[in-house]
């Protein structure tokens, strides 16, 4: 009687811990509803961020490179002795700039002097842009100094120029009230984010600007 009555226990027991068992192992149909909702909605609050993060990366990167592109033109200019150029044009919707001798016109530059900005930093073409407030070599209208953001603009290349010391000649902005600088805006293709480098004196002195400084 005594084992008898172990085993009827341990059977019970056994099928306690079964059923328990598999109640536990699944999950109800509003259980899965629930957490399938919860990351649809999470989705939708994570993705548009993310693509603005993507979008403000690729920015961030193609500002560095024209950034650079203007330094290296300044540099190069004070290191020959000569003027040098930095010129950008957008060409099948591919945005380009090239580094070169003023003695050399921008227009007639071959096309390997010419450096794509997208494939450079595996960016896909036209998922950014170029635009400038440029109206000629080291000019800017003094009349209307907003930037050009008419998508063909840049089809003829714009250029900025230091002389033998590093300064810019002829540099032209309005009169009236703070000069804007010579402006080369990155942009993504949709415009919401904007990053720039600014060429604000006649020393050449360069900043980057962002958002509302680009305007």
């Amino acid at each position: 009687m005594h084992w008898s009555a172990l085993n009827f226990l341990q059977r019970i027991k056994n099928r306690y811990l079964s059923e328990h068992i598999q109640h536990d192992a699944g999950f109800s149909m509003v259980e899965v509803v629930a957490v399938t909702l919860m990351i649809g909605i999470l989705a939708m609050i994570a993705i548009p961020s993310w693509f603005s993060f993507i979008n403000q990366q690729r920015v961030n990167k193609a500002n560095d490179v024209v950034f650079s592109a203007v330094q290296e033109a300044q540099r190069e200019a004070k290191q020959k002795k000569l003027s040098y150029s930095v010129s950008f044009k957008i060409e099948n919707q591919v945005s380009k700039l090239a580094i070169h001798p003023d003695s050399t016109a921008a227009s007639s530059l071959p096309s390997n002097q010419w450096q794509s900005i997208d494939e450079s930093l595996g960016i896909k073409s036209g998922q950014i842009t170029l635009f400038t407030n440029l109206t000629g070599k080291n000019t800017v209208n003094s009349s209307n100094p907003a930037v050009n953001t008419s998508t063909t603009y840049l089809n003829n290349p714009q250029t900025i120029t230091f002389d033998y010391m590093g300064t810019l000649p002829n540099f032209i902005t309005p009169t009236t009230g703070e000069a804007p600088g010579l402006k080369i805006i990155v942009a993504a293709s949709n415009n919401s984010t904007k990053r720039c480098v600014i060429v604000k004196t006649i020393l050449g002195s360069t900043l980057r600007g962002k958002n509302n400084e680009c305007n």
